[in-house]
């Protein structure tokens, strides 16, 4: 049977947690993340997967409500998993765009090696110059060479991870490219599993390009079994023009689960969560993300504005800009007409993410499905509170896709390459 990869995502300052509820906790207090990691390794989970965010989001001229709790560094947090977990892996999102080879290719050796071979690198890149004001080179990244500097940036990395060979030897490294061009001495001998685990998250053609091109694992979102598959079936195909085999990149969707005793009892759940989560406020907010003006007059419980969105607005600075405002207002008004629904409704049914909904049984079978006829690899796993969510579906989901044989019982490797079976990688010095 083929075996499922799971991991687990810190939610973070997102709109996936449920703020509300009184079990929610801090975003930055250390216990947090040592909770959620130790239960995903009670799960026997791949990996515990961190967020990143480099300047706090703004509306309309102000900060972004969700971020006033702040964002922690994440490969600081994840050296210090490193000494309260045993074989969990610990991946940390670092962008490409904002950072340079030699410096986080140290960063993330020593991580493997303090973890003694855990560390992986989610690999995203930025053309925002609104973020990149925080740094020396602010904005300055045309949106088309965002990706060929970060296919350079991970060659780069792999070249000093290289130039260390297996015995132990340093050799001096040089590269020269369009991006990049460095030479010395790297500081950090080979690590413990060759080289970090590579992470890719982004659906879009050239992401995906550059994912069958570099990636280990690819972070995904895809609402349907179908498009699972078919998304699934496009990235391996592309393997082969760089030499690799399907199961050199694993592809793992990013998805909610909400449980309950029956499947009626799950539905009742998700639905309260939906509301928690969509609160009136939320849900103004989210239409102006899609409107760009400033629509706080409306009524959330009222219908849909008549006015049709502005596509160059600059109203929300630091998140990722509807593709085409004015196809998502007419899909909008649609079902709203449809279904007689207010704002907050629409946006509650237009933005859920795909979710996961049932009894243990049946989110245990569907996530099955969608591994065995592959539309998946595995999932990363995103619940809705900090930091307990994990537990019931690690209690009451893992022992019956332990007992369906489709998820490991215990680990048999000590480094994450070996928990989602990648080869080490040739040593090319």
């Amino acid at each position: 049977m083929k075996q499922m990869h799971l991991a687990a995502h810190f939610p973070g300052v997102n709109s996936t947690t449920v703020w509300a509820d009184p079990r929610s906790r801090s975003q930055i207090d250390f216990a947090s993340f040592e909770h959620l990691a130790r239960t995903a390794e009670r799960g026997r989970f791949d990996f515990f997967f961190l967020a990143e965010g480099l300047r706090l989001r703004e509306h309309n001229g102000r900060i972004h409500d969700l971020d006033v709790v702040g964002r922690p560094e994440s490969l600081t947090v994840l050296n210090a998993l490193a000494a309260v977990t045993d074989r969990l892996g610990l991946a940390a999102t670092v962008n490409a765009t904002f950072n340079e080879p030699y410096e986080l290719a140290r960063r993330l050796a020593t991580l493997d090696h303090l973890s003694g071979g855990r560390a992986a690198w989610n690999v995203v890149t930025s053309s925002d110059a609104f973020t990149g004001e925080n740094f020396r080179r602010g904005g300055y990244l045309d949106r088309a060479d965002r990706y060929t500097r970060a296919a350079e940036f991970v060659a780069t990395a792999r070249e000093l991870w290289d130039s260390w060979t297996p015995d132990g030897t340093s050799r001096p490294f040089a590269h020269s490219g369009q991006h990049f061009e460095v030479s010395g001495e790297f500081t950090v001998p080979r690590s413990p599993q060759g080289h970090p685990v590579v992470i890719q998250a982004g659906d879009s053609d050239e992401g995906r390009e550059f994912a069958a091109s570099a990636a280990d694992v690819i972070f995904t979102r895809h609402g349907t079994l179908e498009a699972g598959r078919v998304f699934y079936a496009d990235v391996k195909e592309r393997l082969a023009k760089y030499g690799r085999q399907p199961d050199d990149l694993k592809i793992m969707p990013g998805v909610t689960v909400v449980l309950g005793d029956t499947d009626a009892e799950a539905q009742q759940n998700a639905a309260e969560i939906r509301r928690q989560q969509v609160s009136p406020q939320n849900a103004i907010l989210a239409l102006e993300q899609v409107w760009g003006r400033d629509l706080s007059s409306y009524d959330p419980d009222g219908p849909l504005p008549d006015i049709e969105p502005d596509p160059d607005s600059g109203l929300v600075k630091g998140r990722v800009r509807v593709a085409d405002p004015l196809a998502v207002a007419a899909r909008w008004r649609a079902l709203s007409a449809a279904k007689g629904l207010s704002i907050r409704q629409t946006v509650i049914e237009s933005t859920a993410r795909q979710s996961f909904i049932g009894s243990p049984q049946s989110v245990a079978a569907e996530l099955e499905t969608f591994v065995s006829t592959d539309a998946a690899d595995g999932f990363i796993l995103v619940p809705h509170l900090t930091p307990g969510g994990l537990d019931d579906f690690v209690d009451r989901v893992v022992p019956l896709l332990q007992e369906r044989g489709a998820f490991r019982s215990e680990y048999t490797g000590s480094t994450l390459r070996s928990h989602l079976g990648l080869a080490e990688p040739v040593w090319k010095g």
